[in-house]
């Protein structure tokens, strides 16, 4: 199965985390993931927060990328992506690890890893060079490969 591989650099500013998400949106529909189809805006809230997550907490630039199976010859017969595991990734240079927490009542901020675990089929994250990449994966159908990335520091939702 072919795989497509898409990133894109992300400044510490705030404002790109809606840079990302338009981003996505044309990169999912381009690769046969309908924007209107719930994995696309499951994919879109997930970046979102991962991307977030990178420009206001570490204050450093960071890499998004996506992995997309089923893409090119491998396609479904109406030129849709095929079955397996949607990656997203957002790597930065800050070498604080990431940090789960439970927001009380109003507090507007703390809940972003609690949606990716409750969102994502797994996720997790592990050191990169002086910084660390964070990652999470969507079932399309049957797994491609699942289980092949995950580090040290993965959560696996199987509910």
């Amino acid at each position: 199965m072919q795989v497509l591989q898409m990133q894109m650099e992300v400044r510490a500013d705030p404002a790109e985390v809606g840079r990302a998400r338009r981003w996505a949106r044309s990169r999912l529909a381009g690769s046969g993931i309908g924007v209107d189809e719930p994995l696309a805006e499951t994919l879109i809230l997930l970046i979102s927060e991962l991307v977030t997550n990178a420009v206001v907490h570490t204050g450093c630039p960071a890499v998004l990328r996506m992995l997309l199976p089923g893409v090119g010859g491998v396609a479904g017969a109406a030129g849709r992506a095929g079955n397996g595991t949607v990656r997203v990734e957002v790597a930065d240079v800050s070498a604080r690890e990431p940090r789960r927490r439970r927001a009380d009542g109003d507090e507007t901020g703390g809940r972003g890893l609690e949606l990716v675990d409750g969102l994502a089929d797994r996720w997790g994250w592990h050191r990169e060079g002086a910084g660390k990449r964070i990652w999470c994966e969507v079932d399309r159908g049957e797994p491609y490969w699942s289980g092949v990335f995950e580090p040290q520091h993965a959560a696996t939702n199987r509910a």
